[in-house]
Formats: C-alpha cells, structure tokens, sequence
C-alpha cells in the first residue's frame, strides 16, 4: 500500500524536528529498521519503569496515601504518551514528503508508539519475561496485520502511517494481558 509522492528537502528547523522524531536516528539502520524501531520503544519504556518505581516513595512521602501517589504518576505517563503519539504523528505526516513515500521505511515513530501501547495494558514491573513477551507480540501484530490494521494504512499522511501500529499495539497490548493474567492464575 506505500505509494510514492513527491520528495522534498527538509526545509528549516521544523522538517529537521519532524525526520528526528520520526526516524529516532534508528529508521536509516539497514534491514528491519522496524524492529529497531520497536527496540528504542521498550527501551524508553524502561527508562519511564525505572523513572516511576524511583520516583514513586519519593512522591508517595508527598500525597496523602500511595494510591494517590500512583494516580499522579500514572496520569502525568499517559499525559506524556498522548502528547507523543500527537508529535510522532505530526511528525510521521510530515516526513512523509521529506522521504517521499506514504509510509516511509525510514519513519519508525509508528512502531516506537505502537510498542508503548503495549506496555499500557500491564503494570510495571512486570519482569524481563513479559517485556520481551511485549516486544514478540506487538513484532507479530506489526507483520501479520491482522483486520483491521492493514486498512489503516490508507488513512492520509501520519495518520495512515500511525494508526495501524496504534491498532497492533493494542492487540498485542490485550494478547500480554491475557498472558500476565493466566501467569498469576497458575
């Protein structure tokens, strides 16, 4: 489904924000430049679990109970990964003409949101074998493109290149879930 369009030279420091943001320095590496993609992404997903779990005694001595503490800290991540998923997706729209492709290899912000997604859908600190298990899923999801995702490729500029790895970040988001869930069952 990718289409060519006309290419065009990054024209001031805008078009340079929106190729960094876009390819993460990651999308020009050769051969899946995807996955690296979805690599960067559980690596910031790392970054933010280390970041909360050190933070939150710091911030639960301040609130009046830690569930409190939890609560902020849960909507200051989501309110951080609403504000990204609205830069990468303005950002993927914008390379598009700078890469000159509808849905540009190089432009890995899509798997990189897509893999945050996934990490929605289980609490932190989880362990290496979920994360992991995070990264396979969503991988799967993002090849197979099971109905509806391939569809949403088709949706104009950075949404068509977003929408569909926001879609696998889901499935694979509520695949984990299952998984985490029967995990403490057994």
């Amino acid at each position: 489904m990718k289409s060519e369009i006309e290419r065009r030279h990054p024209d001031g420091i805008r078009d340079y924000i929106a190729l960094s943001v876009t390819t993460f320095g990651v999308g020009y590496l050769p051969f899946a430049p995807g996955t690296y993609g979805s690599a960067v992404g559980v690596l910031i997903y790392l970054v933010i679990e280390w970041l909360a779990l050190s933070l939150a005694p710091i911030v639960s001595l301040r609130s009046a109970s830690p569930l409190s503490a939890d609560a902020w800290i849960h909507t200051v991540i989501l309110i951080s990964f609403l504000l990204f998923c609205l830069a990468g997706t303005w950002s993927a729209g914008r390379s598009t003409h700078l890469l000159g492709n509808s849905d540009p290899p190089q432009a890995v912000v899509d798997e990189v949101i897509g893999q945050l997604i996934v990490f929605l859908f289980v609490p932190f600190g989880v362990g290496w074998p979920f994360v992991i298990s995070g990264f396979l899923f969503f991988r799967l999801f993002d090849i197979w493109k099971p109905y509806p995702i391939d569809s949403l490729q088709s949706l104009p500029a950075g949404l068509g290149v977003c929408a569909d790895d926001i879609l696998a970040g889901v499935y694979a988001g509520v695949l984990l879930s299952l998984v985490y869930a029967v995990s403490l069952s057994v």
